[in-house]
């Protein structure tokens, strides 16, 4: 076989494989703003006493999308690898720690945090669906 068919040949097996590439979990929307959501809901139900979190239904909705992860493609490994990445963590903080600040939060002042729970929950949000006024 010449090196031209030989080349040929890989090219043809390989375009299965790179057009099958897994985009990073990151960019996978409905599973990154799901988290995102969850992760500012806890943290407003840790800044304000008066609101608690639904942890009993964020759990749920991680094991779904943990599912979901799967049937994508996602191995557990690839998975716990994106869930535990200190450089995830700390994208997901910049994000949301934005958020808060463009909704009048302050860390000195938890009620701001209690403010805009409260706002969430009424406006059954995508964060305030995990949280419960007290």
């Amino acid at each position: 076989m010449s090196v031209v068919r030989l080349i040929a040949a890989i090219c043809v097996i390989s375009v299965p494989v790179l057009a099958e590439a897994k985009p990073p979990l990151r960019e996978v929307k409905e599973i990154d703003n799901e988290l995102y959501y969850i992760a500012i809901a806890n943290e407003i139900s840790d800044y304000c006493s008066s609101i608690s979190g639904r942890r009993l239904k964020a759990i749920g909705v991680l094991w779904g999308l943990k599912s979901k992860a799967n049937k994508l493609g996602y191995s557990d490994t690839e998975i716990r690898a994106y869930v535990e990445s200190d450089a995830e963590k700390d994208r997901m903080r910049a994000k949301g720690e934005t958020y808060l600040t463009q909704n009048g939060v302050s860390y000195e002042n938890p009620k701001t945090f209690c403010t805009l729970g409260k706002k969430e929950i009424e406006r059954n949000s995508a964060i305030g669906v995990y949280l419960r006024a007290n």
